[in-house]
């Protein structure tokens, strides 16, 4: 490919030299002879400082969004250098996004149920998909590490690459706040966008409500493509109503869902410990639904992706055997069995409403034993504070005890965290344990646990490792929690360890 054909559709402004190129990066660290490399300012970095770096690599030409361009070598000035490597890296490998039916899911909560539920439904009807997401992305049928929840824009390419070469038609992507509004899904062409719900969560990054809306906004909006076929929105979310008006108003096809009132929703509803058993109204039929994922959330997480499968044409037939055949996602409400005559469950919940759900959710778990709500969780560093005091009080409302530990405290004191948290949860008068070290935290939770109680490991949900200051460690919850277990004199096999 030469130069100036990679820069086909691009926002240039100036350019000049057309060599063959053989591949593309932005990270300069990656850069062969024969690359492009994309130099573009960051939030807290700028890829223009490596410029040098790159072409001492080998690099034969570079995309640049700052108004320094090199000597002696081919370059391209754009005007937003994100969005120019969304378009060079849909031409670099020949535009596979638009032959894949692409659904986008985002909000705050629930995105990655949701994915996995939608995976299982497209697999039922027998179509071959790809996922990305937050836990792992699924491609070719290989399970790969998920680094992001959305990739970059040349990572998303590639891998939209290798979903096409493999058979693949659908994709299913979580889209996050944060690459909605740095444009990595700029000019990907969204066939069906879904939105769950809005709460509050980063916002040391979007600064408000109102911004945080906004960046959810974009992938409804046509982002350097047209707008979404379909959208499917939480009609029981005040966001989502918000959102439901904004389409509309913009003549997109909407569809709703809530739990007892939109085009889908629930009849004659069942949440029991072992799964939630409801008939599922849509627009066209009554769909008899057997989910093993139990809660009101994974109702909401059901009804979501059960319209986004109807908008891609999947029969009821799919849709009812597809949720069945999702026993369990990677790290959400995932129990770890040693035999204990208590519950342990491993869950992601990391922000105050998730742990109001969370917590709710248990509650209901142990109601017919009469046990109590243990819950260990941590709050991240380096993020927002104000939502740690949310946070202390929604465990502190919805546990009979707390434990109060790290999260992923990052460059931040463990301590300076806890402290953040504890405020709101001292304002519920539950009782609680402060203990920095996690481990230690999720042995003081499974020691208190008694008969019918149920131990919440909150926080960290499929992650592997833990991010302190000097940098990432190994650490699983699932993994400390088997092996706590066993100290405490349980016998757990590899299957119960993994959650399984």
């Amino acid at each position: 490919m030469k130069f100036v054909d990679l820069l086909s559709g691009a926002e240039v402004l100036a350019q000049k030299g057309n060599p063959r190129i053989t591949g593309l990066e932005y990270d300069s660290r990656c850069v062969k002879p024969g690359d492009v490399f994309v130099a573009m300012k960051g939030e807290s970095s700028d890829g223009n400082r490596f410029i040098e770096r790159a072409i001492a690599s080998g690099a034969v030409a570079v995309i640049t969004d700052s108004d320094q361009t090199p000597a002696n070598i081919a370059w391209a000035r754009v005007s937003h250098g994100r969005r120019a490597l969304a378009v060079v890296s849909a031409n670099f490998y020949a535009h596979p996004a638009n032959k894949l039916a692409i659904t986008g899911i985002t909000g705050t909560n629930g995105k990655s149920t949701t994915a996995f539920l939608i995976e299982s439904i497209l697999q039922a009807a027998g179509r071959k998909s790809a996922l990305i997401g937050t836990i792992e992305y699924h491609v070719a049928g290989k399970v790969l590490a998920a680094p992001h929840t959305t990739p970059e824009s040349l990572d998303l390419q590639k891998l939209f690459r290798g979903a096409v070469d493999a058979g693949a038609t659908e994709a299913i992507m979580e889209a996050s706040s944060h690459a909605l509004a740095q444009q990595r899904t700029f000019a990907i062409p969204f066939d069906v966008a879904v939105f769950t719900n809005l709460t509050r969560d980063h916002l040391d990054y979007h600064h408000s409500m109102e911004e945080y809306f906004a960046a959810k906004r974009i992938l409804f909006e046509g982002n350097g493509a047209n707008r979404p076929r379909v959208s499917v929105i939480n009609a029981d979310d005040e966001y989502g109503r918000e959102l439901i008006q904004f389409c509309k108003s913009h003549d997109s096809e909407v569809i709703t869902y809530g739990i007892s009132k939109a085009d889908f929703h629930s009849a004659k509803l069942e949440i029991t410990p072992r799964g939630n058993n409801f008939q599922m109204i849509t627009p066209d039929d009554l769909i008899p639904v057997k989910s093993a994922l139990i809660g009101r959330v994974n109702v909401y997480n059901v009804l979501a992706a059960s319209a986004a499968a109807y908008a891609r044409g999947c029969s009821s037939e799919a849709i009812a055997a597809g949720i069945a055949s999702l026993a369990r996602v990677p790290g959400r409400f995932e129990r770890v069995d040693c035999g204990q005559p208590f519950t342990v469950a491993v869950d992601y919940a990391h922000t105050d409403d998730a742990l109001r759900n969370l917590t709710s959710l248990a509650r209901e778990f142990v109601k017919s034993s009469g046990g109590r709500v243990i819950t260990v969780f941590g709050c991240g560093g380096d993020r927002d504070r104000s939502k740690r005091p949310l946070m202390g009080e929604a465990a502190g409302r919805g546990s009979d005890f707390v434990v109060l530990t790290s999260d992923n405290p990052r460059s931040e004191d463990p301590l300076a965290i806890i402290n953040d948290a504890v405020v709101g949860l001292q304002r519920t008068g539950a009782k609680y344990a402060i203990e920095p070290d996690r481990q230690a935290a999720i042995r003081v939770g499974l020691e208190a646990a008694h008969n019918g109680d149920i131990v919440l490991l909150a926080g960290k949900g499929h992650e592997s490792h833990q991010i302190l200051s000097t940098g990432p460690v190994p650490f699983d919850d699932k993994k400390v929690a088997a092996e706590a277990l066993r100290e405490l004199g349980y016998r757990c096999c590899s299957k119960s360890e993994a959650g399984a």
